[in-house]
């Protein structure tokens, strides 16, 4: 089985109660959750959440939630805790709660290689930058021959010889094998992490095979005000949004 799994915290430090904020009619959390369920590849799609809104306002939407600890520090521990309760997953799929305008041809494309691939305990897509790849806020991912050998939030690789380059930023949608998961979440943090700030540092210093694969497309979180704006914009002429 393949299980798509949205982790969801009710308290959002720069939007109140986020998960819940309506756009175009629906709470941002329902529109995650059904354009996953649009997913070809998902066998399931679970919301796993920290407060009884969420679970109901998924139940209303006919979702699944699971309530998870308050204590989690990030979302990868969230899913984590509903993930070692299905023993028959195959593969384990993040998808960031905060995404109302996610793609399910992206969770596709994502699953699809890592199946084609298994020998990577990871996967994550791959998007081009093409504005702006000094940002720090945009996660910056080092690869040769598909396969993930850093992260930074530097404008990295170094432009040495002066050549037009690509820059490539994370898709916020991973895959994992669920030893991989287990090995990650069982781990303290690692020191590349922390002086990173990148989560995911964490799994390539405890030796996980992170393997990648270009994807072209957006890759848009509401965060802030502007990027709900956005969404708000976005949204009622979205081709995927006439789909639920």
């Amino acid at each position: 089985m393949i299980i798509g799994l949205i982790p969801s915290r009710l308290n959002s430090k720069r939007l109140k109660e986020k998960p819940l904020i309506k756009i175009d009619g629906l709470p941002i959390i329902i529109h995650s959750f059904k354009r996953s369920k649009l997913s070809k590849k998902l066998d399931d799609v679970i919301v796993c959440t920290d407060h009884k809104k969420i679970i109901d306002v998924v139940n209303q939407h006919g979702g699944k939630a699971m309530m998870t600890s308050k204590k989690h520090k990030n979302g990868t521990e969230r899913i984590y805790e509903v993930a070692k309760k299905i023993k028959s997953a195959e593969l384990i799929i993040d998808i960031q709660g905060d995404q109302p305008l996610i793609d399910p041809k992206a969770i596709d494309k994502t699953v699809d290689f890592h199946k084609k691939n298994k020998h990577f305990d990871i996967v994550l897509g791959s998007m081009p930058i093409n504005e702006g790849p000094e940002n720090k806020s945009l996660v910056k991912n080092i690869f040769s021959n598909n396969k993930i050998i850093y992260f930074s939030r530097e404008k990295t690789p170094y432009n040495y010889n002066k050549k037009k380059i690509k820059y490539y930023k994370n898709l916020s949608i991973i895959s994992f094998k669920p030893e991989a998961l287990k090995k990650f979440c069982k781990s303290n943090m690692t020191k590349l992490e922390k002086i990173e700030g990148i989560e995911l540092m964490r799994a390539l210093e405890l030796g996980l095979n992170i393997g990648t694969f270009i994807i072209k497309g957006s890759d848009f979180a509401v965060d802030v005000k502007i990027d709900l704006f956005k969404a708000i914009s976005i949204m009622p002429k979205d081709k995927i949004r006439k789909l639920y």
